[in-house]
């Protein structure tokens, strides 16, 4: 097999250790924890879906890849739940060592494409990028909610703490923060959230 391929082949199979990462945000209807791929796989089809609120025209192909590519780094660095202060410090700095790690095993022109993907990403200063983060915000939040907010009781979670995650589905899609702000205002009546 040509190098090319066996990289390309490894790359996927690399990827596949994502299923392994489990998020603290539970499946619909209370189940088990959501995964990584799930987590990307729903934002990606949601992308597509919901392009027609994004505040920019955008590329939906490129939005839909960036879902699905910006969490393969976990695979090395772990999951960083939202709203975990301590892991957030070194967030980057643990994400920054995995993505020379997982992408290096692509051959160089689809490691340069993967990296300059997930940092638009992590910039988020395109429309492609705002609107990619307003599905990476807006999904966890409709699984709270039909979880009737279990993960932010579990985790002592307060509606400002929730409002500050989401400036940046309000950059992505004003309609979309919308919604948004009427699911958070939904849960803090309901005692969901503090």
């Amino acid at each position: 097999m040509e190098e090319r391929l066996k990289r390309q082949l490894d790359f996927a199979l690399e990827i596949d250790k994502e299923k392994n990462i489990f998020r603290q945000t539970h499946l619909s209807g209370h189940g088990r924890r959501e995964n990584d791929a799930e987590h990307a796989w729903h934002m990606a089809v949601m992308a597509y879906l919901l392009r027609e609120y994004s505040n920019e025209e955008v590329d939906i192909g490129r939005v839909m890849i960036m879902c699905l590519i910006h969490d393969i780094v976990e695979i090395e660095s772990g999951d960083t739940y939202a709203y975990d202060e301590e892991n957030l410090k070194t967030q980057k700095q643990r994400e920054e060592t995995a993505k020379e790690k997982i992408y290096s095993l692509l051959p160089e022109d689809q490691k340069q494409e993967m990296i300059a993907l997930f940092d638009e990403f992590e910039e988020s200063k395109t429309a492609e990028a705002k609107f990619a983060h307003a599905m990476d915000n807006l999904q966890p939040l409709i699984l709270n909610n039909s979880n009737n907010g279990g993960d932010w009781k579990e985790h002592g979670i307060c509606a400002k703490q929730v409002y500050g995650r989401h400036e940046k589905t309000k950059e992505g899609s004003g309609r979309l923060y919308q919604a948004a702000d009427e699911i958070i205002q939904e849960n803090i009546r309901k005692g969901n959230l503090i």
